[in-house]
Parts: structure tokens; C-alpha cells; sequence
């Protein structure tokens, strides 16, 4: 296989795992381990949150970099797991370059869960913390009612802006007024427990278990990062909820 071709094949897989969620370390061992098993002399990978650098030493002395900007992140642990067994087959088979980019466009493909699913997931997960979190069931209705349009409200917001801290900020500030209305017109009853369980909806829980697996996997520098994204992602959160509180809670 031409290096060129191994080394962008290796660094699309390599992407498509960060994105999905994957761990600073798994990305940079997957590439690792795709270059060498089609001898390539050396690999050296350098990975944080945001980039991936990948330099090869070919058996003839000729020396080639890639670089890639990560610049959105798409949890999906099904295509995790995919892109997983394919960095397992091309190490064991090395297969040719026809095959690899066919099974990557397979991937990619991939089927996702429809709208109508992921609406019933957002109201399920927020129904069922607030019943957690010691709601009754007028709250988990609510809740529930209230995670779907969270749902949209992200879509929407989404469409017109990526940036993580306003989108999360907007839906939070939005789905914290819903909240003070559904408690004032009684269609709910507990204010903290509705919020509660939207909120959950939102926390980088991801993002800060994989830090915390990055800084003890010795990736301190990729680990701190992706530790600073959560806590200002957190805090994106807190600012809507409390906005929302502080405005409205009044009303009750």
C-alpha cells in the first residue's frame, strides 16, 4: 500500500474514533497500530482534544505528516464500536485500501436512531432522574414533556450556532423558564426536581470520564483540556438554569 493512502485511511479512523468518544490513548494506539502493521518504520502520534498529528517513517527514509482538526464531537459508541473492529481486522489482515475505504463509507453510513427515537430517549432519561431525584409523577410528566423540546431546542439552536457554551447556555436558560411556567400554571410541583432532570440531559458526563481516563492514562495535556471543556460546559449549564431561577423563579 502506498504510505500516503495508509496514512490518511489511518487518520480518518483515527478521527471518526475522537469524535465518537473515544480516549486520547485508544485513538493514538488504533493509529499507531495501523501504520506499523503495514511496516512502516515509525509512527509517532501526537492527539489532544481539537488535533491529531501523525508523522511515519517509511522502509524507504521518506518522512510524512498529516495533520487533523477535530472541530465538533458526536458521542455514538455503535460506530465507536465499528471503527474498533476495523482497526482490529486492517492490524490482522492488512487488507487493501479498496476494502478500507469501503468499510469507512459503511460507518459512516451507518444507521442512527430516528428523531422520533431520540425524542423518546430525552423524555424517558428526564422523566425518569426526576422520579430519582424524588419527584412524583406529575414532575416526571412534565420533565418528560420538557426533555422532548429540549431536544428541538437544541436542533434548532444548533443549526444557527455550534458553539457548545451558547448552545448549552440558550436550551438550559429556555428548559428552566419551561419549568417555572409548567410549576406556576400547577401542571407540575416540585420546580427542583423538574430542572434536575433536565439538566442530567446536558452534563458532559462523557466528555469527563474520559478526561479523568485521559490525566491517569499518562495524557495529562489531552486530559486537562477536555477536563477545561466539561467544566465550562457545566457551567454554560448553570448560567441558563440560573438565569432562568433567578428571572422567573419569582413567578412561583
Amino acid at each position: 500500500m502506498i504510505a500516503k493512502e495508509l496514512l490518511c485511511y489511518a487518520m480518518d479512523i483515527g478521527e471518526l474514533m475522537l469524535i465518537s468518544g473515544a480516549e486520547i490513548s485508544r485513538v493514538e494506539d488504533s493509529v499507531s497500530r495501523i501504520c506499523k502493521a503495514y511496516l512502516v518504520k515509525r509512527v509517532d502520534v501526537f492527539t489532544i482534544t481539537s488535533s491529531i498529528v501523525v508523522t511515519v517513517q517509511t522502509e524507504e527514509g521518506d518522512t510524512l505528516t498529516q495533520t487533523r482538526r477535530i472541530l465538533k464531537y458526536a458521542t455514538d459508541l455503535n460506530k465507536l464500536d465499528h471503527l474498533n473492529d476495523l482497526s482490529r481486522y486492517i492490524c490482522q489482515h492488512t487488507p487493501e485500501p479498496s476494502y478500507i475505504k469501503a468499510e469507512l463509507a459503511s460507518i459512516e453510513l451507518g444507521k442512527t436512531y430516528s428523531t422520533l427515537v431520540q425524542y423518546m430517549v430525552y423524555a424517558l432519561i428526564a422523566g425518569s432522574f426526576t422520579v430519582f431525584f424524588g419527584g412524583g409523577l406529575k414532575d416526571a410528566a412534565i420533565s418528560a414533556l420538557i426533555g422532548m423540546l429540549l431536544k428541538l431546542l437544541i436542533i434548532s439552536v444548533q443549526k444557527a450556532d455550534k458553539n457548545v457554551f451558547l448552545v448549552n447556555m440558550l436550551c438550559s436558560f429556555a428548559v428552566g423558564i419551561l419549568a417555572v411556567i409548567s410549576v406556576r400554571c400547577g401542571l407540575g410541583v416540585h420546580l427542583e426536581k423538574i430542572m434536575i432532570g433536565n439538566v442530567m440531559l446536558l452534563i458532559p458526563g462523557v466528555a469527563l470520564t474520559n478526561s479523568i481516563r485521559d490525566i491517569i492514562s499518562g495524557d495529562t495535556i489531552a486530559g486537562l483540556l477536555r477536563l477545561s471543556e466539561a467544566i465550562v460546559t457545566a457551567l454554560s449549564i448553570v448560567v441558563g438554569f440560573g438565569l432562568a431561577s433567578f428571572l422567573f423563579g419569582g413567578m412561583l
